[in-house]
């Protein structure tokens, strides 16, 4: 994305006032010194630069017409507007029928961060990228997918942990990216929702996937005691 330039925010009417133009001056310096760090919340939510870069591209035109020397936190303001836009268009149905790209998840798992407001991005994106695989998977895909694509789970214990073959673990997961692209989507349960992202962010931060491993495959034999020994 180019980056702005003076000549979209420099009046060339006679009329304008000097203040309008200081304004738009001061305006144009804040979102330049903001815009590395829009393109990066867009990325992390899209996955995708090309897009991330249209999504700042529209956050610069609304910055425009907002009355941006009146807003106390202008980087706050612009991260929380750019990750909005970034999540609409997730929402749209151009993406609805897209799948997510595979870095997606291995990028949200670095949720461990210490800005807040770059935390909340992150939240906010998970729980999107999330909410579109439980309406689009079934629960052997849903578990498949976000293990190997969130954590790089080894396809040996993916095949343990659902029962099956480590070439089949291997198709569960090609099959699932398939099944992003459908038109068919099942209803995501608001608590399943809730507990699944906060599982994908224990295993984040803490680097132990036992809570989301037993919430993805509760059945699965790994999760079972071994029997005492006589």
């Amino acid at each position: 994305m180019s980056a702005p330039s003076l000549e979209t925010t420099t009046p060339t009417e006679p009329s304008v006032s000097r203040s309008a133009e200081d304004d738009a001056d001061l305006a144009l310096d804040i979102f330049l010194a903001q815009q590395p760090r829009l393109l990066r919340t867009a990325h992390q939510v899209l996955g995708d630069v090309s897009g991330a870069e249209d999504v700042v591209q529209d956050m610069w035109l609304r910055w425009q017409l907002s009355h941006s020397t009146k807003i106390k936190n202008p980087a706050a303001f612009l991260t929380t507007a750019t990750t909005r836009l970034a999540i609409n268009v997730i929402r749209s149905a151009r993406h609805r029928h897209e799948a997510p790209s595979n870095s997606q998840l291995a990028d949200l798992v670095d949720l461990a961060a210490h800005d807040p407001v770059l935390r909340a991005e992150r939240t906010a994106a998970l729980e999107e990228a999330l909410a579109l695989l439980m309406a689009k998977l079934t629960p052997d895909g849903l578990a498949a997918y976000v293990l190997r694509k969130g954590f790089d789970y080894p396809y040996a214990d993916l095949a343990r942990l659902l029962r099956t073959s480590v070439p089949n673990s291997r198709q569960l997961v090609r099959r699932a990216q398939t099944q992003l692209n459908s038109d068919r989507d099942r209803p995501v349960p608001a608590e399943a929702h809730r507990s699944l992202v906060a599982a994908f962010q224990t295993a984040a931060e803490t680097g132990d996937l036992d809570v989301l491993t037993q919430l993805l495959a509760p059945n699965s034999p790994v999760h079972r005691l071994p029997s005492p020994v006589p």
